[in-house]
């Protein structure tokens, strides 16, 4: 019963990650992989300030989402004016050297990761209130990025993800609305960082590596990239998939290669076959009845 509860938690978790990077890459169109940095951003905020400043757990988590939202523009500010291609390769070194960098800082632990965090829930009910705690946060993120997708604002972000060109040529501003885009579904990462941090009570830079990326990527392409519940089914089907292989009792070294396999395995079998995921997007829907 501890198993399910716990993988519940690390449920609740991802499907905060899938779903808020659904809404930079699925309906903001924007082509990044560095989600997991951001996700790592949270995290050690909220460590460090548990650690060392002994702040509410709460604010610790707000902390650390805000930390990410403040960073993502460090990424999405000059990134963003060229976009395209060149957004994926910043992404990519902005993740693999902000990692570095946390490698090498003693106060968060270095390459031997940050450990001694709070204990914040007591007693044998502590996976449960986490694992409420965690999906309590998921339905709020993925309500919260359908409200926002819906509404009037909904069909500016797909007008200009769709033709970005003509977006502009009608006098709107498609840069605020990428940045707002990226710096939101950052936040969020943030704050499943936060979650993240307390529950495990360690981090270390070795979990927000391009394996971490891969599964994010996976999660939302075979669940369906632009799509609100997409990202949850993938998140869900791909963190039972792992746990079925992990009964297989195979070794550390070949487990890590394997799942990396394959979530890039179906990543390509879904974009030839199934592009738009198990849960086509709406639009899609809509044009295939038609």
């Amino acid at each position: 019963m501890e198993y399910l509860v716990s993988l519940a938690v690390l449920i609740g978790i991802y499907v905060i990650l899938s779903s808020s990077f659904n809404l930079i890459i699925g309906f903001g169109g924007l082509i990044s992989i560095a989600h997991p940095i951001f996700f790592a951003l949270g995290a050690y905020t909220t460590g460090l300030l548990a650690i060392h400043f002994e702040v509410h757990p709460l604010l610790a988590v707000l902390a650390g989402g805000s930390v990410a939202f403040l960073s993502s523009m460090m990424l999405s500010l000059p990134s963003l004016r060229i976009s395209g291609d060149y957004l994926l390769i910043t992404s990519i070194g902005f993740q693999l050297g902000l990692l570095e960098v946390i490698k090498h800082l003693g106060f968060t632990g270095g390459a031997s990761g940050l450990g001694n965090i709070p204990n914040v829930v007591e007693g044998p009910s502590r996976s449960a209130v986490f694992a409420f705690a965690s999906c309590a946060v998921a339905l709020a993120v993925v309500l919260m990025i359908r409200w926002l997708l819906t509404g009037p604002y909904g069909r500016v972000i797909s007008a200009m993800r769709d033709d970005e060109l003509a977006f502009s040529a009608l006098g709107r501003n498609a840069m605020m609305i990428k940045l707002a885009l990226f710096a939101i579904g950052s936040g969020f990462a943030g704050i499943a960082g936060g979650i993240y941090a307390y529950y495990y009570q360690y981090v270390s830079p070795d979990q927000f590596e391009i394996l971490q990326s891969a599964m994010l990527l996976t999660m939302v392409v075979v669940g369906g990239m632009g799509s609100h519940l997409g990202p949850v089914v993938g998140a869900v089907l791909l963190l039972l998939l792992p746990q079925a292989i992990s009964f297989m009792n195979l070794p550390p070294s070949v487990m890590a290669p394997l799942q990396g396999v394959i979530f890039t395995t179906l990543v390509i079998i879904f974009l030839f076959w199934r592009p738009q995921g198990l849960i086509a997007p709406a639009q899609r829907q809509a044009q295939r009845k038609s």
